[in-house]
């Protein structure tokens, strides 16, 4: 079969094809033909939390159809229509553990759900699991057009909670209203305190989603409100470092907490994924949430989608057609 690989030479990654064997289901694994799969930053990103070495398959989510079976399951039939994580996404076919198994809901497209898992339960846990955001309360998320900036404002609405999103594009910022970001800030600098305090009358937010990193961080945290929290869940800027005020964290009684999966154990993957499932799943199945697909290549294209990808020009979700 033909296989994506991402390998990483002098501190910058490339797209290799690679003619690998179809892959066999172990036990609790299924083999999907895969019909689509999309891209994420973080695996063509040299540096931070990117895992598995100087080389590996590449493609973290994909949807599809049960090519084959491993022992232990029950209930999944080949033929059968899904989506979720996956090892080997950028490739005719991939494996996926079953925990991860989702059954693709009949209103997305295979390009739609192939858009999903990733950004979707890194939303999850960012906004749900550990962020604990509730009805009435505020999320600020900074990069808001990306993938899992387009999740996070879903989930603000499907939760009840208000959503800020800034972007350096306006147009990006008024495409995700449609989907119910409820106040955007266009900027690209760490200037945006004031306006999320004027926005929540002097409150502040309750929780932040940053996937832009350190040159942001402090700013950030000037915007919380008391109580609140700030997940961090990538770096575009390459800023890996922040200054930390520690009085606002202490008299503010802040929580700071960092969602990767980097070093996250099988067990911790099957947690966030059962949850998705039973918390946000039914909203994906039932057209409330129909993730926003930026642009779709095809298979020969992995590179010009990679390219895309760091051209940072996307809203939503870059998408490889694979099958």
């Amino acid at each position: 079969m033909k296989s994506g690989w991402i390998v990483t030479k002098d501190h910058k990654t490339f797209i290799e094809f690679r003619d690998m064997p179809v892959p066999q289901p172990k036990s609790q694994e299924v083999v999907i033909k895969v019909f689509a799969s999309a891209m994420n930053r973080g695996e063509i990103f040299a540096g931070g939390a990117v895992h598995g070495g100087p080389e590996k398959q590449g493609g973290g989510e994909a949807s599809g159809i049960v090519h084959a079976v491993g022992d232990g399951i029950s209930g999944i039939q080949i033929g059968d229509e899904v989506f979720g994580r996956v090892r080997g996404g950028f490739s005719e076919y991939a494996v996926m553990d079953i925990h991860q198994l989702m059954p693709k809901p009949k209103c997305l497209s295979w390009e739609q759900a192939a858009a999903v898992p990733v950004s979707y339960i890194t939303a999850y846990e960012a906004i749900v699991m550990y962020g604990h955001l509730q009805a009435g309360e505020t999320l600020l998320v900074m990069g808001a057009s990306s993938g899992a900036g387009m999740a996070s404002i879903h989930m603000a609405k499907e939760l009840g909670a208000k959503s800020i999103g800034t972007s350096g594009s306006q147009q990006k910022l008024d495409q995700l209203k449609t989907i119910g970001l409820d106040v955007g800030i266009a900027t690209r600098q760490p200037d945006f305190a004031e306006a999320v305090r004027a926005a929540t009358g002097g409150h502040g937010v309750d929780l932040v989603v940053n996937g832009v990193g350190g040159s942001v961080f402090a700013e950030c945290v000037r915007c919380l409100a008391f109580r609140g929290r700030l997940a961090t869940v990538g770096y575009v800027d390459n800023q890996f470092s922040a200054e930390i005020d520690l009085n606002a964290v202490h008299v503010g009684r802040l929580e700071i907490f960092g969602v990767s999966n980097a070093r996250l154990p099988v067990s911790g993957r099957a947690e966030s994924a059962a949850g998705f499932i039973r918390d946000m799943l039914p909203a994906l199945q039932n057209g409330r949430m129909i993730p926003i697909v930026d642009k779709v290549f095809n298979f020969d294209q992995l590179a010009a989608a990679k390219a895309h990808m760091e051209a940072s020009a996307m809203v939503g979700k870059i998408v490889v057609r694979i099958a």
